[in-house]
This record gives structure tokens, sequence and C-alpha cells, in this order.
């Protein structure tokens, strides 16, 4: 059902004839394509069409991909899954003009997603994160969900997803929709009945402060934690300033965490929704946060990344999914992985990707990709998570 190609080469033409090398000649029916952002998109596109003909290619940038195989992120890998079982197809709904209004998008995306889809229905929402580079500025996930949210209405569907980077200094973004390369998109591949998934969510961050409201906060900028300068209060509590005028590094270091159920609970890192920090304002005193869904009031918590917990996680939910799946019903396993999990940014003794590509059962296609933000089930909802992988496995219904 499923042939998976990888290959890393600075020739586009060279990397797809060597994915295309892996995969029966004339079977493929549609391909999700993750490809470097070294690679020219139009190259990648007249490469895979010479490959495979005239089929639907969805996916995009990718800040690095990866498969059972290898795993990388200089720029130059291209993943891609061919689908080649007409009943598994899903179908490719693409909807532009985030550029005039991300959540507007969303929700006609939403309104065509719930016209297609049956109830439950399992569906990839992909999207291109960066807007634009200078000044920087993302296409804020959380708000194209919420208007998918509200266009889908009444009807109920598993989301999973994420954002496409060229790479992980977020210079750009595109996606793949089915017929080329676009901006300011968001593609929807809405699964058959006969498609369901496993989900795991894999974390890694502990919190390091007591809880906090946010007392001042316009969009993604917070101001204030407790009526105190935002800024001034992280440094205070991670005990070291952050260096840079502009605190580039915090991101690298800490998250603001919003505790989700019962806030005495006892410690569950999945209890968390973690929003990474973009950049610092020492002068303002602020932080950019990814996401802008943070209000007054909400009441978080400082979280560390911790590398140790991120690795523990990923074993714990390589676990998890091996006990859910049936093998020989499961036919595809997507990997959306933070691109600031991978061990260049994190630090990590150990590249959390490698666990994941040698944890799954090696019979079952894996095709993964780093991404700006990923999108998850949480809590009883989708909703964009940060500092996470999701793992999807795909199967067959009997």
């Amino acid at each position: 059902m499923i042939s998976i190609g990888y290959a890393r080469h600075f020739d586009a033409a060279q990397a797809v004839r060597q994915c295309a090398a892996t995969i029966p000649k004339g079977d493929a029916r549609m391909l999700l394509a993750f490809c470097g952002g070294k690679h020219d998109p139009q190259a990648v596109l007249a490469a895979l069409r010479s490959e495979f003909g005239p089929v639907p290619i969805v996916g995009g940038s990718a800040a690095g991909a990866l498969c059972h195989q290898a795993g990388g992120y200089s720029g130059l890998e291209i993943a891609l899954a061919a689908f080649t079982d007409a009943a598994m197809l899903p179908a490719i709904l693409a909807e532009p003009g985030m550029q005039e209004g991300e959540q507007a998008t969303g929700q006609r995306l939403g309104a065509r997603i719930a016209a297609v889809a049956a109830p439950g229905a399992v569906v990839l929402l992909l999207f291109d994160s960066v807007a634009r580079s200078a000044p920087l500025r993302l296409h804020p996930a959380s708000e194209i969900v919420r208007g998918v949210t509200a266009g889908l209405g009444a009807q109920t569907v598993r989301l999973v997803g994420g954002g496409t980077l060229t790479d992980m200094n977020l210079s750009d973004g595109w996606v793949f929709d089915g017929t080329g390369c676009r901006k300011h998109t968001a593609v929807a591949l809405v699964f058959p009945p006969q498609v369901t998934a496993d989900i795991a969510i894999l974390h890694g961050c502990r919190p390091v402060s007591t809880f906090m409201d946010i007392t001042r906060i316009d969009g993604a900028d917070v101001f204030e934690l407790d009526g105190k300068p935002a800024l001034a209060v992280i440094e205070q509590m991670l005990g070291l300033p952050l260096g840079g005028s502009q605190g580039q590094d915090l991101s690298l270091i800490a998250t603001l965490g919003e505790k989700q159920g019962d806030p005495f609970a006892p410690y569950d890192e999945s209890a968390y929704v973690n929003r990474l920090i973009l950049s610092a304002n020492r002068e303002a005193g602020s932080i950019t946060l990814f996401e802008p869904d943070f209000a007054r009031g909400t009441r978080v918590q400082i979280m560390a990344r911790d590398n140790g917990l991120m690795l523990e996680s990923v074993r714990h939910g390589i676990a998890n999914i091996n006990r859910a799946i049936v093998a020989e019903r499961a036919f595809l396993a997507l990997y959306i992985d933070c691109a600031g999990r991978a061990s260049a940014r994190s630090g990590a003794a150990v590249e959390e990707a490698d666990l994941v590509r040698n944890g799954l059962p090696p019979g079952l296609p894996l095709l993964g990709f780093y991404s700006g933000v990923e999108v998850a089930p949480f809590d009883g909802y989708s909703r964009p998570l940060d500092w996470t992988g999701v793992i999807t496995v795909l199967s067959r219904t009997p």
C-alpha cells in the first residue's frame, strides 16, 4: 500500500532518482513528499513528475526528513511516501489566502473538510509556517486550527499535522498542494472512513517555577508575569541571563507551559501545552511566543527543556504506540517532529528521531519531517503543540 523513498543529494533530480529506485514503477497514485530547503521546489516537482508521471504531489519543505533507513537535516534530504492503493487515497483540499487571514482561511478549509469527511475521519493538515522572513512573521497555527474547528461545525475529525519550514532558522516555508508549490496555503488530506489512526504525542519539558498569571499580553508578545517584566522573571527563575540583547537563546532553554486539568494534580508532562519562545525584547522586557493563543489571566509555568525527559518520553511513547497498533493493519507511520528537538538545536547526545526510527516495527513504512509546529488531538480536541513529536500510525479497518 505504501512505498518509501529517501535520499540526500545536492542535485534534486539525482535525489529523486534515488528515491524512485525503491518504489515500483507505475504503482504510485499519490506522493506525500518532503524536501530540504536547499532544494529548489520547482526542480523537485519537475523531477518527481518525470519519474512518477502526473500523480498528485502533496507535502512541502522540511527542516529535515527521515525514514527507517536514515534521517537528517542538512537541507538536502528528500523523503516521500508513494500511495499505491486507490482505496486508501485521501481527498486533497487546498485553501490559499493565509496572508489575508489565517483564521478565515482555516474556516474555509474546515467547511470543505466537513463536506467530504466521514464522522471521525483522519485528516492531515499541512501549512507553510513562515509568512515572511524580514521582519519574521509566522502563520500562527492556533489561528489556522481555530478556523478549521469553526468551519467543521458539528463534524468531528481526528486532525493531525504540522507547519513546514525550509530550515531550522525559520527562513521560509512552502507546501505542495497536489498541483504545485504554494505559499500562504493550508492543505488537508481527508482519509476515507476505513483509515484509522493511533497517535502518540512525545514531550520533554518540566516546570521550574510556580504558577504565574499573564498580566499583560498583546497577541504573541508577553510583557508581564504576575505584574513583573516577563523577561526578568524568566531570567530570575532560570538563574542565568539569557545571552544576546534580543534574547535569541531563549527558545533553546525555556518555554511557557499551560497545565490542563487539575493544576494540583501530580506532575504529568502530557498535561502541558507548551509555547516556544520565538524571541525576546530586552528593552521592553517582553518575550514573543510562537503562538498568540495565550491571554491575560492565562496561568502558566516556566518550563525547562529537558533532554533526558525528552528521550524517555520518546521511549515511552514508542512502547505505547507499538502496543496499540495491529501490525497487519498498519500501513504508514508519520512522524512530525519539532525542529528544536534535533540534537543540533537541543544539544541532546542522542537524536530522538533515531529512537523513533529504530523503535517502530521495521516492516511498517515510516515517513517523517522536522516541523515548525505540530498539531494533534489533545484534551479532547486538536490544537497546536510546541517542542513535541507526534507519531501517527495509519491503519486499515478489517
